[in-house]
């Protein structure tokens, strides 16, 4: 399944004209870094079954607060996941991080489309 995400994202990189500063599958620039953003997204779309985009809309609201607070305090509520939903049953999320937040999300989308 992360082989297929990526092909997806990959696609969707190529399409918008983003350049990445380095291939993909290396990690990229300060690798580390995104790689801790893009997991954190994932799990705030994971733990709402929602785009991470959607739930930033009402970050400071009491639930969401407290969610990423009992969660440990690795979720990150910003644009730039979805959920993988399929036959109605919520299996987990895709986070991206490392273009702008609009196409984190796009790429996620588009890895999410490959599955």
């Amino acid at each position: 399944m992360p082989n297929r995400i990526i092909c997806g994202t990959d696609s969707a990189v190529e399409e918008s004209g983003f350049e990445l500063p380095v291939p993909l599958e290396r990690g990229g620039w300060n690798g580390r870094t995104r790689r801790h953003a893009s997991q954190g997204k994932a799990d705030a779309s994971a733990a709402f079954g929602r785009p991470s985009g959607e739930i930033a809309e009402h970050a400071d609201q009491p639930t969401p607060r407290g969610v990423a607070s009992a969660e440990g305090g690795h979720m990150i509520v910003g644009q730039g996941a979805v959920p993988i939903i399929r036959n109605g049953v919520l299996e987990g999320a895709c986070g991206v991080s490392g273009g702008t937040a609009q196409q984190d999300e796009d790429c996620a989308r588009a890895g999410v489309a490959q599955l």
